[in-house]
């Protein structure tokens, strides 16, 4: 009997000051970054309250994960590669529809781009994006029904061309040509990081900005990293997701795991995984890892993420559409 009293006063006193399980659901390439960052909040959270919390995390497609949170998945935050699957999800009322406002930056606490990730010394010499247009070049890209990353590859693709021609039918030529030489589509960015680097197709990948630079950490002989001259600045943001906080009275707690987001140490370690900073003089500490190119935001060539959702990726779009015609014999 005192044997089982002693064990339950210890289990007590091993709990006592455990806080809370929160679940941020994220896009693909933001696994090492929030397993890292839950570290750093916990030492936060336990300096700030004396409890210790736990941090569940769930990755994948960017749009997969906001359909899991739309049909039910309990994340306390999302944290996601684009804002319209935000809007996604606050449109089926789990979240506040002003959340932008929320967090500086329209709640995006860093950015990103686009770049090429190619093999070694470049042979088939892809600089620019109208190297991905030739004949002979094979391209690994995720999928935009399914990819936040894959949406803002062609949402780059088609500034570019739009921004230079300012002709929409030149730009769909240009995404048409260009997707002909994608054999493959996965459902996410790891997936296709995945395909390009273990399984060895296609001669480039488009590629998150940090995501180029995670295969270059692991295999430094094996890629470089090619930035054409313009490309697209991605603002990937992170929200609340209202009804379930409040269910589970997380609310204080994971306002905190936002919020801290843009502390000084997180920005820092935001940088270390590769991903550009909100904080500007972070930023600029970091100047020699990310190139400075010319970055143009979706608003230069779209309305709005509705507006190229619509046009773009819903059903019969002009994705639908240049898929079915590459895939019409020739």
């Amino acid at each position: 009997m005192r044997t089982y009293l002693l064990l339950a006063l210890i289990l007590l006193s091993c709990g006592g000051n455990r806080g809370p399980t929160i679940l941020n659901v994220s896009y693909d390439p933001t696994r090492e970054l929030y397993r890292d960052y839950a570290t750093l909040f916990d030492n936060h959270w336990k300096t700030k309250t004396g409890q210790s919390i736990s941090i569940n995390q769930s990755h994948g497609g960017s749009g997969k994960q906001a359909r899991s949170v739309i049909e039910g998945l309990e994340a306390d935050v999302v944290t996601l590669a684009l804002a319209y699957d935000i809007d996604s999800i606050a449109r089926h009322g789990l979240i506040d529809s002003k959340w932008r406002t929320r967090l500086p930056g329209n709640s995006a606490p860093y950015t990103s781009t686009i770049v090429f990730l190619v093999r070694a010394k470049n042979q088939k010499k892809i600089l620019q994006w109208a190297d991905l247009i030739r004949p002979d070049v094979s391209i690994i890209a995720p999928n935009p029904k399914t990819s936040g990353a894959a949406r803002w590859a062609y949402m780059a693709a088609w500034g570019q061309e739009y921004l230079r021609s300012k002709d929409k039918a030149k730009s769909e030529a240009f995404v048409k040509q260009m997707y002909a030489n994608v054999p493959i589509l996965d459902s996410g960015a790891r997936a296709s990081l995945t395909t390009f680097v273990e399984r060895g197709m296609g001669d480039v990948l488009l590629a998150w900005e940090n995501e180029a630079f995670l295969a270059l950490k692991e295999e430094p002989n094996a890629f470089e990293i090619v930035y054409p001259s313009i490309s697209i600045l991605a603002e990937p943001p992170v929200a609340l997701v209202d009804k379930n906080v409040d269910r589970n009275q997380h609310r204080a707690i994971a306002e905190e795991y936002l919020t801290y987001l843009y502390s000084d140490e997180a920005q820092n370690l935001i940088a270390k995984h590769y991903y550009r900073p909100y904080n500007s003089k972070i930023l600029a500490k970091h100047a020699a890892t990310f190139k400075s190119i010319q970055l143009f935001r979706l608003e230069e060539v779209s309305e709005s993420w509705d507006e190229a959702q619509k046009l773009h990726f819903d059903s019969n779009g002009i994705f639908d559409r240049i898929m079915k015609e590459n895939r019409k014999p020739r």
